[in-house]
C-alpha cells in the first residue's frame, strides 16, 4: 500500500535518474546471478517517458530532473568514440516532449549528464563538443564510473568494466582536464574503498565542479558482507577529507542499491519510508554535515533504487531526515543545490 506523501508541497529537482529500454532479446541472453542487480535488469526492462512521469506525478511535487548516463540509445553506426552522443540525443528529445507542458509543469532531463571515454586523451574535448551540440542547451557533465572491486561477487554483472585506479590514470586525466574550459561538470561514480582515488583527483583539479554519486556507495556484498558498519568510520573519515574539496559536491541517495547489502532481492513487501530513513540516518547525517546543505543534495537513482524503495517512500525517508532543518536548508537540499550545479533555469 502505498504511503501518504509527507509535505507535498516541498519542491523538488530529482538530480539522478536514469532511462532505458532493454529489449527481451538481450536480456535472455544475460547470464544467470545471484546478484541483486540482475533483479533491476530482468525486472525493469523499460523506463522511458511514461514510467518516468508516473513516478514523478505519484504526489511529491517534482519540478524538475537530471538525466543521468546509464548507456542508453547509443548509436549503432557511429565511430566508437562518437556512439555515446546518441545518449544525449535522445534524451534532449525527451526533454523537449515535457518541456512543452503537455504533461503538467514538470520538466524531465531538464539537465543531461552524458558519458565520455576521458581515456581518449585529448581527443576527448572533440566528443564533448559533440555532445554540447546534441544536448541543445541541455547538457551539462558527463560521467565516467570507475566502480571496481577485485573480488566479482561486489559488482556482480557491472564487474570488470574499468580496471582499477581510473581516476589516477595520466590519459584518463589529459581527457579529464577539458571539462573545466568548456564549462562541464563530472559526476563520480566509485564504490567506498575507492574514494580517496577521487581526493586525489578532486585536488588535481579544483577548478572542476565534481559530483560524488550514491555517497560514496557503502558496501555490504561480497568480500564486505557484514562488514558494512566497521567501516563505517573509514567512509566518514574519506567524505570528511573529500568535503575539504570545495568543487566537490555530494548527491545523497543510492542507499537502496543491492551494493550496500540492507535487501538482497525486489521479491517481498516494500521498506516504508520509517525503515529506509532508520537504515539512511549515519550515511545522510555524515554527508550534510561534512560537506553543508548547499553542496549537498537527495537523489532518486530511479529506477535503479527501486530494488529497495519506491518513489514516494524514497522521498518520505529524505523528508523525515530534514524535517528538522530550516526551510531554507531544506530548499538547498532537495532543489537548491542541484539546480546551481547542473545550472537548471526551472522555478
Amino acid at each position: 500500500m502505498s504511503e501518504p506523501i509527507l509535505e507535498p508541497e516541498l519542491p523538488i529537482v530529482d538530480p539522478h535518474h536514469h532511462l532505458w529500454d532493454r529489449p527481451t532479446a538481450i536480456l535472455k541472453n544475460l547470464p544467470p546471478s545471484d546478484h541483486g542487480f540482475m533483479d533491476i535488469i530482468r525486472d525493469i526492462p523499460r523506463y522511458l517517458l511514461d514510467e518516468l512521469l508516473a513516478d514523478l506525478t505519484c504526489g511529491h511535487n517534482i519540478r524538475a530532473t537530471v538525466y543521468m548516463e546509464c548507456g542508453a540509445m547509443y548509436r549503432a553506426d557511429d565511430p566508437d568514440a562518437l556512439k555515446c552522443v546518441g545518449e544525449t540525443e535522445f534524451v534532449n528529445g525527451v526533454a523537449a516532449m515535457t518541456a512543452s507542458g503537455i504533461y503538467g509543469n514538470v520538466r524531465a532531463c531538464a539537465g543531461i549528464v552524458g558519458h565520455v571515454d576521458l581515456r581518449l586523451g585529448d581527443t576527448a574535448e572533440d566528443v564533448l563538443r559533440s555532445h554540447i551540440a546534441a544536448g541543445h542547451g541541455r547538457f551539462r557533465g558527463i560521467r565516467h564510473s570507475a566502480s571496481y572491486d577485485e573480488d566479482p561477487d561486489v559488482l556482480g554483472p557491472l564487474a570488470g568494466r574499468v580496471p582499477a585506479g581510473l581516476y589516477r590514470d595520466a590519459k584518463f586525466r589529459e581527457g579529464f582536464k577539458h571539462l573545466a574550459k568548456l564549462g562541464l561538470s563530472f559526476d563520480a561514480w566509485l564504490l567506498e574503498p575507492q574514494l580517496p582515488d577521487l581526493i586525489d583527483l578532486a585536488r588535481a583539479f579544483p577548478d572542476t565542479t565534481i559530483v560524488l554519486d550514491h555517497v560514496g556507495t557503502p558496501l555490504g556484498l561480497g568480500r564486505y558482507k557484514g562488514k558494512r558498519e566497521q567501516r563505517f568510520a573509514i567512509w566518514q573519515t574519506n567524505i570528511k577529507t573529500l568535503a575539504k574539496c570545495p568543487n566537490v559536491n555530494v548527491k545523497v541517495g543510492g542507499l537502496p542499491m543491492p551494493f550496500g547489502g540492507w535487501r538482497a532481492r525486489m521479491a517481498g513487501p516494500d521498506d516504508t519510508s520509517q525503515t529506509l530513513a532508520a537504515q539512511w540516518k549515519p550515511y545522510v547525517e555524515a554527508c550534510i554535515e561534512a560537506f553543508g546543505v548547499k553542496r549537498a543534495m537527495f537523489e532518486s537513482n530511479f529506477p535503479v533504487d527501486r530494488f529497495g524503495a519506491t518513489y514516494t517512500a524514497l522521498w518520505n525517508a529524505f523528508k523525515r531526515l530534514a524535517k528538522n532543518y530550516a526551510p531554507d536548508e531544506k530548499t538547498a537540499l532537495f532543489s537548491g543545490t542541484a539546480k546551481r550545479v547542473y545550472r537548471l533555469h526551472v522555478e
